[in-house]
Order: structure tokens, then sequence, then C-alpha cells
């Protein structure tokens, strides 16, 4: 039997590149980033409070603020609180509005206090529709402060503001912010509110400025305030309070 003759050099090259499957070398191109998801607007709120002001929130949504750890709030009528801040003299604490009340933002432990003083200013006896909300209670968070356009809910064409938000902002029937709490005085920048709050104590808050009220004055001016309101409402003639 006579075996087959050994294949030659180019012989074997030849098999080698029928029966070897051809590489094709890819050259590596730009790297494209993944598609961004679109913050939620509640994300892009709750940013605003818990890393610009270090304000605590509420998990879950909508967003909601912790009051009486930074703050505490009085809780007024609108149409007394606008009346009261008139005749009060310009201040730097934050005051917010949705619908027809209105938040003043006050020093953390005020409203333990407030009783006593309506008490010691003789309004404890009348219904003035005010509340205060501290420790354990909770505000919706108001839209933050911005210019149209910065990215966050209620700042299209249909808010235009005075400041941060106009004072009529909360009544206006056009545009996203119909229906939800917005800053008529917002809070500053960083994280030291505590200095423009309202407070019982004599002593001066530390880093204040003055342009804030005293407590006690405050409560006084709304309670006149919201007591004209129940008198109007009712009918009758507001008395003459100086």
């Amino acid at each position: 039997m006579t075996g087959s003759a050994p294949k030659t050099a180019s012989e074997a090259a030849t098999e080698v590149s029928h029966t070897t499957p051809s590489v094709t070398r890819l050259i590596p191109g730009p790297l494209l980033p993944y598609p961004r998801r679109p913050q939620d607007p509640d994300e892009r709120i709750r940013s605003w409070y818990e890393n610009d002001l270090g304000w605590a929130t509420v998990p879950g949504t909508p967003v909601r603020l912790i009051a009486g750890r930074r703050f505490d709030v009085l809780d007024v009528p609108a149409a007394a609180g606008h009346a009261a801040l008139r005749r009060l003299a310009p201040g730097t604490a934050p005051v917010a509005v949705r619908g027809q009340r209105m938040w003043l933002l006050v020093a953390a432990g005020s409203a333990e206090e407030l009783p006593g003083v309506l008490r010691w200013l003789e309004w404890g006896g009348l219904p003035l529709d005010i509340a205060a909300i501290g420790a354990g209670g909770t505000i919706e968070a108001p839209l933050p402060p911005g210019p149209p356009g910065a990215g966050l809910p209620g700042q299209g064409a249909g808010v235009r503001a005075s400041g941060p938000w106009g004072p009529d902002a909360a009544r206006r029937p056009e545009g996203p912010a119909q229906g939800a709490a917005v800053w008529l005085r917002p809070p500053g920048a960083g994280c030291e509110v505590e200095a423009s709050l309202p407070t019982l104590s004599a002593l001066p808050t530390p880093g204040a400025t003055g342009g804030a009220p005293d407590l006690v004055r405050l409560v006084d001016t709304v309670a006149t305030e919201c007591h004209r309101v129940r008198l109007r409402r009712a009918g009758a003639q507001p008395l003459a309070f100086s």
C-alpha cells in the first residue's frame, strides 16, 4: 500500500486559510454616554431643600418639610398675613402662601410658646384662626425660587416675579404653580435660616441682622389682623386698633 505524498508548505497554508475563519479587527470608536434619565421634579425640589438649605424633608411625594428642627410655622389666613406684613418693618424671615393660607416661619420652639403669648397679649379667649406647626408637624414644600427656565416646577412663563416670586403668584390661575405652595419671601441662600427668624428670646440670635421682629410683636400684629378679618366676615365694623 502506497502512502500519500507529504504536503508542501504552500499547500498546508492554503488548507489552513480555507478552514480557519477570518478575523476582522475592530477599531475602537468614541464612547457614547448613556442617555440621561430626566430628573423627577420632586427630586429637584428635595435636592434644593436638603442640599442648598440643609432642611429635612419627609420621604415620599409630594415633598414635605419637617417643622420643629430648623424652624416652626405660624399658619394664618392669607388676608390677615398680608395685612400684618404691611404693618411690620421689612424683614428677611421666610414667608410662603398656599391658597388662602400664609405660612410665617419662626424660630424652632415658637409653636409651644404661642398659646402663652396669646394669653399674655389677652388674645387667648378669641377664635383667631392662628395655628402653630412645630415638632412632629410638616408642611408642603413650597416651590423653590428661581428665574423662569431654571428647570423647577412652577417656573414657566405663567409665573412672573417681583423678586423670586411675585406676591400674587399663588392666586394666579395660569401657569403650573396653581394650587401649589410658593414662597412670598423665600429663604436666603445657605443653611443659616435661624438668624432671620422671629424668636421669643430677649437675646439676639447669633448672626441676626435686626430685620426680624420679635415673636411677641409678630403674634400681636397677626392676631390683630386675624381679628379684623373675623369681624369683617361677620359683617361687623372692625375695631380701631392702634
